[in-house]
């Protein structure tokens, strides 16, 4: 009887192993590594909602926020290659090894690119407040104030950081920066008046310049965008030939993860980019969907930490 209740026990904890892994097979996680509420964020859960089921899972989204996107980015890259945990990484999360001494990842080396999602344009944007309509009128209050206006961004050394240290390097002007912990709650902080200056991404502007709370100056990109056809670029407006900067997001898993396994996780998000309404959603968005292949996206990463690198260096923006 003793042998016999042994041998039960036994039995119940390899049918409770069973059963834990076949529930962890059938789920998958996809890390964001920013607050709720962002761009990043509502990429991922839509992303997450046409993938499930072409690959036949349950997709959940964690956030994940803090250190620039480096503690999610680090979470995704020390998970169990098995294609159980994505990452939803942007050119700012991929950017946090170059601001951040204490970074571990590497943002070529650690991850295998499963596809990018979507490419968010920047609009320069101001709090209503601010008695300026052109992005010449902010130059010209920013030079004639230096350090005054604080401009918000989503973490030191985000892309939004990057870009808004560009713009002002190349036009000479100094504003203060207040880093947030996400693109969420600097959107906030523009609109509740704690900051008067951002760089915004297109999908977050759309419903606060339609409801006044912020006012555009410009875009950062080459080409005007379709929803703002009278929003002159940057480059354009400030005379500065060439400036630009939008933020792409997309998935990635842990290095190691299995081809198959990531043949399956691109197949799945094909299939989801290819769907109309997937599109017609990112695009009511202000979002340009993009798709690239593996290579490709690795290049774009080591370009774009030389890019950056350079600037960094320059401006003495890397921290502990």
């Amino acid at each position: 009887m003793k042998r016999l209740a042994r041998l039960m026990g036994c039995m119940a904890l390899g049918f409770a192993s069973m059963n834990a892994s076949a529930q962890n097979n059938s789920t998958v996680r996809i890390i964001v590594p920013f607050a709720a509420g962002g761009p990043n964020d509502v990429v991922a859960r839509l992303a997450a909602q046409y993938i499930a089921e072409p690959l036949g899972k349950t997709v959940i989204v964690e956030n994940k926020p803090g250190a620039t996107g480096a503690i999610g980015s680090q979470l995704a890259a020390d998970a169990k290659p098995d294609g159980g945990t994505l990452l939803l990484a942007s050119s700012s999360t991929m950017m946090a090894p170059i601001i951040l001494k204490s970074v571990r990842f590497d943002p070529v080396k650690d991850f295998a690119p499963v596809d990018l999602i979507a490419l968010d344009e920047n609009l320069l944007v101001v709090n209503p407040s601010v008695p300026v309509k052109t992005v010449q009128e902010l130059i010209d209050l920013a030079r004639s104030k230096p350090g005054d206006l604080n401009y918000s961004t989503s973490g030191q050394g985000s892309s939004y950081h990057l870009g808004t240290e560009l713009f002002s390097s190349e036009t000479h002007i100094q504003m203060t920066h207040v880093p947030y912990k996400g693109t969420a709650p600097a959107v906030f902080g523009l609109i509740a008046g704690e900051v008067q200056v951002q760089f915004q991404a297109v999908s977050q502007a759309k419903p606060h310049i339609e409801a006044g709370k912020v006012r555009p100056l410009g875009i950062a990109s080459g080409t005007r965008h379709s929803d703002y056809p009278d929003l002159p670029t940057i480059a354009e407006a400030a005379n500065l030939p060439g400036f630009e900067f939008a933020t792409w997001m997309g998935l990635f898993a842990p290095a190691g993860t299995p081809e198959d396994e990531l043949a399956k996780l691109r197949a799945a998000l094909r299939t989801a980019a290819q769907n109309p309404d997937f599109q017609a959603r990112l695009k009511d968005m202000g979002m340009r969907p993009v798709s690239q292949d593996p290579q490709a996206i690795q290049a774009r990463i080591a370009q774009d930490l030389q890019k950056w690198g350079s600037l960094v260096q320059t401006k003495g923006l890397q921290m502990q």
